[in-house]
């Protein structure tokens, strides 16, 4: 809001300073600064709040060490990260751009779907919380909405490299191409990086690529699910969902600027994406809320995200991974959430299969997800969270690493 305003003030009364609102650093800087106040000050009385109505977590005694003390810590905090993001982003974001408005739909989407999860498991006594059906329907409607609008929105473009004139001064001086529709996505450590999903449905035929939406849609639907779990799975120790994400989402901040910017995304042979620059301000919003819960959140925890935060967390990674063509980074980018997902995967299949092949139930990990197995071998919940953000630094390294190394 405060972006039109400030370019009508520009524009009519030329207001000095009014055109630092033109500059996406400017508000990027000013979208985290006030997430991270938001984030601090209020949170604290949201879980004040949560306290005094007994909105607090029940813990199933899994024979880990110091879990007991957990019992009664208040839950729902992941709306102190979907208020301290959207206040931001309305405030200072162009939030008629195509891009912000879907992730505007997936923040509070997958919100509200956390939060009735969280309500059953608090106030209704049911530790399941939602019918596991009804939560994937959930993102399968949220996959759709995000597909079908990136698939079929005329705003949703990127520029043909080829027809982009640069000169050795790194300054634009023509840009003859044309803003295309296109499903193409980069693909990680090949030099022809170029994947587009309109080729595997080619063998219908001429005119094939019409339809390549059948195939699109039900990707972004796999992904947004995929990803929402395993924050989901990811969130069981205090601090290691809240801080292995802010190290995703500020390296997927990175990758929406460069994309954005027409002379780097040409440097770095990835594809330009117009409009995509504004995806800045609700990454550095989002970074911002999330390192401000980590502030409560940090061991002992004075407050849980629960699903309300972990749900939306994934939901808002997938959707800026697709929108920026790094989708097929996910695994590596997003590689402790996958080897959560994973190591449950793994312990329920090798014991239902134990179970059937020989009568009694094995299993690979002391339990799972992967960061219990780490807490039954003795380790520290510290210990295991600073470890997995280093590994989760390594993987943003590694991600970014894949721009050059082709």
């Amino acid at each position: 809001m405060l972006y039109y305003l400030f370019e009508y003030l520009e524009k009519e009364y030329q207001v000095p300073g009014a055109s630092l609102f033109q500059f996406q650093t400017f508000r990027a800087a000013m979208a985290v600064l006030l997430s991270l106040i938001l984030a601090t000050t209020y949170g604290k009385r949201i879980i004040l709040f949560l306290r005094r109505k007994q909105i607090g977590e029940t813990i199933r005694d899994l024979g880990l060490e110091g879990q007991e003390q957990k019992a009664g810590t208040p839950t729902m905090g992941g709306l102190i990260i979907i208020m301290s993001t959207l206040v931001p982003v309305l405030l200072f974001a162009d939030i008629l751009n195509i891009y912000i408005i879907l992730l505007i739909v997936t923040i509070i989407w997958m919100g509200i779907i956390g939060f009735v999860d969280d309500y059953i498991k608090i106030f209704k006594k049911d530790k399941k919380g939602l019918k596991g059906r009804f939560k994937v329907l959930g993102q399968v409607v949220l996959g759709l909405i995000v597909g079908a609008t990136l698939y079929f929105h005329p705003e949703v473009t990127m520029k043909e490299k080829d027809n982009t004139l640069i000169t050795q001064q790194y300054e634009v001086m023509e840009v003859e191409g044309k803003e295309i529709k296109s499903i193409k996505t980069n693909i990680p450590f090949f030099k022809n990086n170029e994947l587009d999903y309109a080729d595997f449905v080619s063998w219908m035929g001429d005119g094939a690529e019409k339809y390549a939406w059948l195939l699109f849609i039900p990707i972004v639907i796999f992904i947004i699910t995929a990803v929402s779990n395993g924050a989901n799975l990811t969130d069981g120790i205090d601090g290691l969902a809240a801080g292995t994400s802010a190290i995703i989402v500020m390296t997927l901040g990175i990758f929406a600027w460069v994309s954005g910017n027409i002379i780097f995304s040409d440097y770095l042979d990835i594809f330009y994406i117009p409009k995509a620059g504004e995806l800045l301000i609700f990454i550095t919003a989002f970074v911002g809320a999330l390192v401000g819960f980590l502030w409560y959140n940090a061991y002992p925890a004075q407050v849980f995200m629960g699903d309300t935060g972990s749900l939306t967390i994934g939901g808002v990674i997938a959707v800026i991974a697709i929108i920026v063509r790094k989708e097929l980074l996910i695994p590596i980018l997003c590689g402790i959430f996958f080897a959560e997902s994973i190591s449950v995967m793994l312990q329920v299949g090798y014991f239902k299969y134990t179970k059937k092949r020989l009568g009694e139930g094995k299993r690979i990990f002391l339990m799972a997800p992967l960061h219990h197995h780490y807490q039954k071998k003795g380790y520290h919940e510290s210990k295991i969270v600073t470890r997995f953000w280093i590994i989760g630094i390594l993987l943003a390294i590694v991600s970014f690493v894949t721009l050059k190394v082709r």
